[in-house]
């Protein structure tokens, strides 16, 4: 019995061994990889009711116009079960995990071939980030696209409740689909690979400043803290979480612009054609027109309810997530050679 259990111990210790080697193999950028998408599916899934409601409300579905946040939970409730807050989760889950792990991993490559390249003429300072933040949000938005249309599709229906509209009138006969792969060729055949990324005109212009400007905040804020508390967790998070606040504030209205030429329908409209939204400076004045200015925030108090909890989970899973995995911390990497 006791050499079972030793031979038990030491098959167990072997394979430890093994997976840990095996994670020791892993470069670092791949361990990145594997814990930005962690937290990006955990963060994404844990808000998903909540992002939900500001689509409804984005692209003013019918019978949820008037409705707040509470009412409108309720609502879907009512109409479509618990089953009803996730609808749309799964293509958001897909979107954000490569997403949310190309967001971290390009960012470090990109600052670290800026920092190489241009130093001496920009500085080492929050700018850094500021550039490195934008173009990693570019390509990961560009890699992911089509995945953030099908999520919005599948969140825009609502099942029992009228056919959709919003203030234009314009959308027509909607399609119903039956999940992402549904969505990909109901839309590909509609116009190609050009209906896949409608509406990315206006997330490129939103997420270029959005994500500069949050990690340009963030290492900005995070340089005002005192040495003392730098590895303090409550403070990362504060900081994360201000800068994603102002930074949302100022580029929500290109949200709701992309969030409605997605759910736009790419036939023909005949009459109403004119008031169909076709670039990013064109929607906003349209949905100012027709919708008024303050559609350009709606949802926004629910985005800034969401935006807590979704950076405060994103953080601690990431953290945990490098932990587990044996990322080392970040400066003790910049300080090695900054090869991340």
């Amino acid at each position: 019995m006791v050499s079972s259990q030793e031979s038990t111990f030491s098959s167990a210790s072997a394979a430890a061994q093994v997976n840990a080697s095996a994670l020791d193999l892993l470069p670092v950028y791949a361990k990145e990889l594997i814990a930005g998408g962690a937290a990006g599916a955990f963060a994404k899934t844990a808000v998903a009711p909540l992002e939900r409601v500001k689509i409804l409300l984005q692209t003013r579905t019918e019978g949820f116009q008037s409705l707040g946040i509470l009412q409108s939970l309720r609502k879907l409730w009512q109409y479509e079960g618990i089953r009803g807050f996730y609808k749309g989760n799964g293509a958001s889950v897909l979107r954000i995990v490569p997403y949310a792990a190309l967001h971290y991993m390009t960012y470090e490559q990109y600052r670290c071939w800026i920092l190489n390249n241009f130093a001496p003429s920009i500085g080492t300072g929050p700018v850094v980030d500021l550039l490195a933040g934008s173009a990693a949000g570019g390509t990961a938005v560009l890699c992911t696209y089509p995945l953030d249309l099908a999520r919005t599709k599948l969140a825009y229906q609502v099942s029992n409740v009228g056919q959709p509209g919003n203030a234009f009138g314009n959308f027509g006969q909607q399609q119903t689909y039956n999940g992402v792969k549904d969505v990909f060729k109901t839309v590909y055949k509609e116009g190609g690979t050009q209906s896949l990324y409608r509406g990315v005109g206006p997330t490129l212009i939103g997420i270029l400043p959005y994500a500069g400007l949050k990690f340009y905040i963030y290492e900005d804020l995070k340089s005002q803290v005192p040495e003392d508390y730098k590895s303090s967790v409550i403070l990362k998070l504060s900081c994360g979480a201000l800068a994603g606040l102002f930074g949302q504030t100022l580029t929500y209205p290109l949200d709701v612009v992309r969030r409605q030429m997605q759910v736009q329908s790419n036939q023909p409209q005949n009459s109403s054609d004119g008031l169909r939204i076709r670039r990013t400076f064109q929607g906003l004045l349209l949905i100012i027109r027709c919708q008024g200015w303050r559609q350009l925030f709606a949802g926004l108090s629910l985005n800034y309810v969401k935006v807590v909890p979704s950076v405060a989970i994103g953080f601690t899973t990431y953290d945990m997530m490098k932990t587990l995995l044996g990322v080392p911390p970040r400066e003790r990497v910049h300080a090695s050679g900054g090869n991340k």
